[in-house]
């Protein structure tokens, strides 16, 4: 359903509810006006009957109450006088029964049946003298209900239509001032459709109060879409750029080996290659990880103990420090850490950040200290190092993809991997410069199976 429909239908529907009960009351006015002029012109034809038999003494009626009593009210009126004594005076033979026994010169309504026809009669008494006799003069008058009921029914029709002509009016003005009411809602359709699939810049147009919210929400969705479209090219750029240098040393490598004929130099070069490839793996795979994570790619989302899982990764790197004599420590802490979250990826980046003090500490490196700790509802994991430190701007580059401080043998990946599980749990890094660089891993802790 259309919106002009909807709007349509929505306004359309109360009214014609108010025409109906309009039209019923109309109606129902229309009866209750059609009894009280039929039960005024009962009245009045009476009453002119009831002179002109004072004044003939019931000879006759004048020609002026005849004219009256043929077209009272829209419909003809019978009567019948009595007079004292109850002799027969003029009228109609027989009027219809009138049971009350009280006679009161106070004019009397019922309905009642002539004929097999229902009517409307008015009975009324006066004093008069007719001839040498005084006494009461009774006259009775009336009117099929029929001709009341036609002549209601012509009052509600033409109520009825002049009700029906209204709501076709505005119905028809409302159609149209919907339609009118719109034109800004196509306006702005057409010039959004208007647009190239490149044209991500914002929406200019003036459009009424009601729309702004649905315009805002669009250039909100417009600049995100922008931002992912510029992220993801960064990412292709960046991609394309870091792994074009491991490409071409295997490429060199491999094209060089099948010269060398020292056997020495054949096997030194062999293990260049495997390491070569190995760095071209380990960057493809943390370039992979990292999107996937942008996305929400987390794995099995569990309950586990975070001292374990730091203190299983702490037992795996150290054979790495004992290799380089570097003093290695894992402090747990004191109170249990339950935590809710993807194992490996808090796993994975705990071990970037030991990583990332192997290779960018610098020559000065001796210790390496990892610490864990609870903060209230918050474990905390730092890695800190007694290296070179950080310099006071290094918190925004590092955490850039790609990003390093200076040429070394890492991929500039691993902190910017870090940040992201981070965000993932809800949670954040933190970095300082105390004789050395210290990264600290805020993780919400949550309730364990």
């Amino acid at each position: 359903m259309s919106l002009r429909l909807r709007l349509f239908l929505l306004i359309l529907s109360p009214l014609l509810l108010v025409s109906v009960l309009l039209g019923i009351w109309r109606f129902a006015v229309a009866q209750a006006t059609a009894e009280d002029l039929f039960d005024r012109g009962l009245l009045a034809a009476a009453l002119a009957i009831s002179r002109d038999v004072a004044i003939s003494e019931g000879d006759a009626l004048s020609p002026r109450t005849r004219t009256l009593i043929s077209n009272a009210g829209g419909g003809e009126v019978f009567y019948h006088v009595t007079g004292p004594g109850g002799i027969y005076v003029t009228g109609y033979a027989y009027p219809p029964a009138w049971r009350s026994p009280e006679e009161t010169d106070e004019p009397r309504y019922k309905f009642a049946e002539y004929r097999k026809e229902p009517v409307r009669v008015l009975r009324m008494a006066e004093t008069t003298t007719i001839g040498n006799l005084t006494g009461k003069t009774i006259v009775t008058v009336w009117q099929r209900m029929s001709d009341r009921n036609a002549f209601a029914a012509d009052l509600a029709r033409r109520a009825f239509a002049m009700i029906a002509a209204l709501t076709a009016t505005i119905a028809v003005l409302v159609w149209f001032g919907v339609d009118i009411g719109l034109r800004p809602l196509r306006g702005l359709h057409d010039a959004i459709e208007r647009r190239s699939p490149d044209d991500l810049s914002r929406i200019q147009r003036a459009v009424p109060t009601e729309v702004t919210g649905i315009v805002a929400t669009l250039n909100r969705l417009f600049g995100q879409v922008d931002q992912s479209i510029q992220t993801h090219q960064a990412f292709i750029s960046d991609a394309a750029h870091q792994l074009r240098n491991p490409a071409s040393a295997l490429l060199v490598l491999a094209e060089a080996l099948p010269n060398v004929s020292d056997p020495d130099e054949k096997h030194r070069r062999e293990q260049d290659l495997i390491h070569a490839a190995r760095t071209s793996a380990r960057l493809a795979e943390q370039l992979l990880s990292l999107e996937r994570l942008r996305h929400g790619g987390m794995g099995e989302v569990r309950s586990f103990d975070l001292n374990a899982m730091v203190e299983a990764v702490c037992a795996d790197v150290a054979p790495d420090f004992l290799g380089r004599d570097l003093a290695f420590s894992f402090d747990p802490s004191q109170q249990p850490l339950p935590l809710r979250g993807d194992p490996v990826l808090i796993g994975e980046a705990v071990r970037n950040l030991i990583d990332n003090t192997l290779r960018h500490a610098g020559p000065d490196l001796s210790k390496v200290t990892v610490r864990l700790a609870r903060d209230g509802s918050t474990a905390c994991i730092t890695v800190k190092d007694d290296g070179m430190g950080l310099p006071p701007d290094a918190e925004a580059v590092i955490f850039r993809r790609f990003g390093q401080l200076k040429p070394s043998e890492g991929s500039g990946l691993g902190l910017s991997f870090v940040q992201e599980v981070a965000r993932l749990h809800g949670g954040r890094v933190a970095v300082s410069d105390d004789k050395g660089a210290s990264f600290t891993v805020h993780l919400p802790l949550g309730l364990a199976d």
